[in-house]
């Protein structure tokens, strides 16, 4: 009786299984065979349970990953607080965007990733910019536009451009959190009611599309 069972056990399809599972003879008869402590080993139908249990687990967090990197929230130089910010990408994006503000009054302001003094001054920037949505306030990252921040002199970060219409550049400074003051005070010095008196000049007598060599 105990062959045959013994054999059974052997020959099912989770031989590997039941092999791996101890079988204890009786100290008092070497012929008698007990069965195997509770809680050893696996059936074949618990292995499948578990195994389509861990198919459905992985199929689940692959469909969750996408949906988890689609509402990862912007770092904190992508964000912008309304319409009347908009990120500078270039050059002529930068001198554009002077030509068609007319006689607005542009506040830009030279930014860096890195600069932490820049990240803790932003959050106040963006409530001055909903505070004054008449203002245009442009972004210019320092490290993707290198040779114009150079050549407006750009040196210290945060640093920030003022502009307007025909009178061109009216103030330049380097500003901190702690020094917040100096743009509130700025701001309330060039945005005052003006009537233009020509066309835009932009940056003034710098041609930032020239080649540092054509100088």
């Amino acid at each position: 009786m105990a062959d045959s069972l013994l054999r059974s056990k052997i020959s099912s399809p989770c031989s590997t299984t039941a092999l791996l599972s101890p079988v204890f003879v009786n100290s008092s008869s070497s012929s008698r065979v007990s069965g195997k402590p509770r809680g050893l080993g696996f059936s074949c139908n618990s292995l499948r349970q578990r195994y389509s249990r861990f198919a459905h687990l992985k199929a689940h967090a692959q469909e969750v990953a996408p949906e988890e990197s689609q509402s990862k929230e912007p770092k904190w130089w992508e964000r912008n607080a309304g319409p009347n910010m908009i990120d500078v990408h270039s050059t002529q994006e930068f001198l554009d965007a002077l030509r068609d503000a007319g006689d607005r009054l542009v506040i830009v302001e030279f930014y860096g990733t890195w600069c932490a003094s820049c990240r803790a001054l932003f959050p106040k920037l963006c409530r001055t910019v909903q505070e004054h949505p008449e203002i245009l306030f442009l972004k210019v990252n320092f490290d993707e536009n290198k040779p114009m921040c150079k050549r407006l002199n750009v040196r210290v970060l945060p640093f920030f451009h003022f502009y307007r219409g025909a009178d061109g550049q009216l103030e330049s400074f380097s500003c901190s959190l702690a020094k917040f003051q100096k743009i509130k005070d700025a701001i309330a010095i060039h945005n005052t009611e003006r009537c233009s008196i020509g066309p835009p000049v932009g940056v003034g007598d710098l041609n930032l599309l020239d080649t540092p060599g054509s100088q």
